[in-house]
């Protein structure tokens, strides 16, 4: 199978089976996307939620957030991975929301980037969500899934991504994301993949050379 061939029956099995796909982070606006983004690194999703209620009672907004103190902001994220680091990054991300951005999460992920905490991933997540940028995050379910179907073959995130990009379609590219994450999430797991229950196993790669996804 060709490799636009992979994709184009790929995508369209996404869009007949999983029409609605959606980061599974809970938040209200911008600013509390932006923070659990930043919570979520190497981090669940299902954790992130558990402690994210409680942080935005005490800082529901980022003039709230960049008054706090690592410190304080710790003691309400110690539960997640790397709170130390996060407990920083959140702060002096809302510093700089506050002092360069009016208070406003910016719209591109180059000006993203340019937040404490943010990354290309972080900032694809953002942008594509709240603003519906054409702009694909690869994180490691994304990354695993992308060379598990055949997607890709390259052998960095970056790499990964510029390959989604240049074969997935402009309109269907923030919602790429959420279709990847989510199977890899549910379906194709990192050390058991339920192959047996893979509605794109016609489709996989590494499923027709190897029996199995099994990587």
């Amino acid at each position: 199978m060709k490799k636009s061939e992979r994709y184009s029956k790929i995508v369209d099995w996404f869009e007949l089976n999983m029409p609605v796909a959606e980061s599974e982070l809970k938040f209200k606006n911008p600013f509390e996307l932006i923070v659990s983004v930043i919570l979520s690194a190497q981090c669940t999703d299902k954790r992130v939620n558990i402690v994210t209620p409680k942080l935005f009672e005490h800082y529901p907004s980022p003039e709230k957030l960049a008054k706090a103190s690592p410190e304080d902001v710790f003691k309400h994220i110690s539960s997640v991975t790397y709170p130390n680091n996060k407990s920083a990054h959140l702060v002096n991300m809302a510093r700089m929301l506050v002092e360069k951005f009016n208070s406003q999460v910016p719209s591109t992920p180059e000006e993203l980037q340019t937040l404490p905490g943010v990354g290309r991933k972080t900032a694809n997540v953002v942008a594509s969500i709240i603003y519906n940028k054409p702009v694909i995050a690869v994180d490691t379910h994304v990354y695993r899934i992308s060379r598990r179907l055949g997607l890709s073959d390259k052998d960095t995130p970056f790499r990964v991504e510029m390959d989604l990009t240049e074969n997935i379609p402009v309109e269907k590219r923030a919602k790429a994301h959420h279709w990847l994450i989510l199977h890899g999430r549910h379906v194709c797991v990192a050390r058991k993949p339920k192959c047996d229950i893979c509605g794109l196993r016609e489709f996989c790669l590494y499923y027709h050379v190897h029996g199995s996804a099994d990587l």
